[in-house]
C-alpha cells in the first residue's frame, strides 16, 4: 500500500461513491476498518469533504472497477509525485570510514585546544563520536592519549571547511550572547575624592604707625 494524500477525505469519497468493503477502503487509505465504519455511520470525519482519488491521480479507474467486482482484491494506488515530495527526507546516517576513525581523537583535541566554545554535543554530532570519547580525550584518559595531537578536522578529511566555519561561527555567537546575559548592568566607576587645595599661609599685612603731623613736617619747636 502506497501512502496517499488526505486518506480520510479519500475514504469519505469511497464510502459515498463506491461499493467497496470497509476492509478494501481501509487497506487503500491506510486506516483501520472500524474507522472506515465510523465514517460510514457518520461518527468519524463528519465535517470532512470527500476527495476523488481518480481525478486526483491516485487511483486508476480500472483498479476501482476490479476491486468492486472482487471484494478480496486490494487496490494499488498510483505513485503520487506530490506525495513523495511531501515526505520528510531522512538524512543518511553519518558514516566515517574505518581508516579515518582513528583520526577523530586528533580532531577532538583540536576543538578542545582551539575552540572551547564549541559544545561536546556539537563535536559529537559533527564527528560522529560520543561524549564519553570527548571526555576521555579532554581528560587524557583515552587509551591512545600519548599519541593524540590536535589536528584540524578539515585536514583529516572528516568535515568540509564550510561546515566547520559555520559551526565555529554559531558557537561563538552563542557564547557571546550567553556572556552578555551573565554580565548584567555595568558597575558605575567610583568617584574620585576631591583634592583639597594646597594650604598657603596668608601673608600678614605689616602694620605701621599712623602718620602724624610731627612725622610729616618734623618737630619745629
Amino acid at each position: 500500500m502506497t501512502d496517499i494524500l488526505m486518506p480520510k477525505a479519500t475514504a469519505v469519497w469511497l464510502v459515498d461513491n463506491t461499493s467497496l468493503t470497509f476492509e478494501q477502503i481501509a487497506a487503500f487509505c491506510g486506516l483501520h476498518p472500524l474507522e472506515v465504519r465510523g465514517i460510514a455511520d457518520g461518527d468519524v470525519a463528519r465535517d470532512i469533504r470527500g476527495v476523488d482519488p481518480i481525478t486526483g491521480g491516485q487511483l486508476a479507474r480500472e483498479e476501482l472497477d476490479k476491486a468492486q467486482a472482487d471484494e478480496t482484491y486490494r487496490m494499488q494506488a498510483i505513485v503520487s509525485r506530490h506525495a513523495e515530495l511531501m515526505k520528510a527526507a531522512k538524512p543518511a546516517p553519518k558514516y566515517t570510514p574505518v581508516s579515518r576513525r582513528q583520526d577523530r581523537p586528533d580532531a577532538i583535541m583540536w576543538f578542545v585546544k582551539n575552540h572551547p566554545e564549541v559544545t561536546d554535543a556539537q563535536i559529537a554530532k559533527l564527528l560522529g563520536t560520543t561524549k564519553a570519547t570527548i571526555d576521555s580525550v579532554r581528560n587524557r584518559t583515552h587509551w591512545n592519549s600519548p599519541n593524540i595531537k590536535p589536528v584540524d578536522p578539515v585536514t583529516l578529511g572528516l568535515v568540509g571547511q564550510l561546515v566547520l566555519d559555520e559551526l565555529v561561527s554559531k558557537a561563538a555567537e552563542k557564547k557571546n550572547r550567553d556572556d552578555a546575559k551573565k554580565g548584567g548592568p555595568a558597575l558605575e566607576p567610583v568617584a574620585a575624592e576631591p583634592v583639597e587645595p594646597e594650604f598657603v599661609p596668608e601673608e600678614r599685612e605689616r602694620r605701621t604707625a599712623e602718620p602724624t603731623a610731627a612725622s610729616v613736617f618734623g618737630d619745629r619747636s
